[in-house]
């Protein structure tokens, strides 16, 4: 679990660094999660053993505990009521229209993959 935890770890610090430094406006986590996702693809490009599963009990750790994770967020919101109070009309409209986006968005790309494994599959 440690050597997966590092993994995780280093990429988002990767990110950090590449966010800080080059000026990018995405945030070094999102930076660090596109990493992760190249290394992992790379890895499944080359041969290796059959146990290098050490990312998983990390994963597992980090979705088993996942809840903990929001409370910081929970506690800044508490701790910013006056701007919930002044927006609130606006960020409750934000909130739902990007929710909606978000469910349009993934129904209609599930229906252009699920469209593209039927056409693979009739050839």
């Amino acid at each position: 679990m440690i050597q997966g935890a590092a993994l995780i770890l280093l990429c988002q610090l990767a990110g950090e660094a590449v966010a800080h430094g080059t000026g990018l406006p995405l945030p070094g986590p999102v930076l660090g999660m596109i990493l992760l996702l190249l290394l992992l693809l790379l890895n499944d490009a080359l041969p290796r053993p059959a146990d290098t599963g050490f990312l998983a009990p990390a994963a597992d750790g980090l979705l088993t505990n996942l809840s903990l994770l929001f409370v910081p967020a929970g506690v800044g919101v508490v701790g910013r009521l006056d701007v919930i109070q002044a927006y609130g009309l606006g960020l409750a409209v934000a909130l739902v229209a990007s929710t909606l986006i978000g469910l349009v968005a993934t129904a209609l790309t599930f229906a252009a993959v699920a469209r593209l494994l039927r056409q693979e599959a009739e050839a």
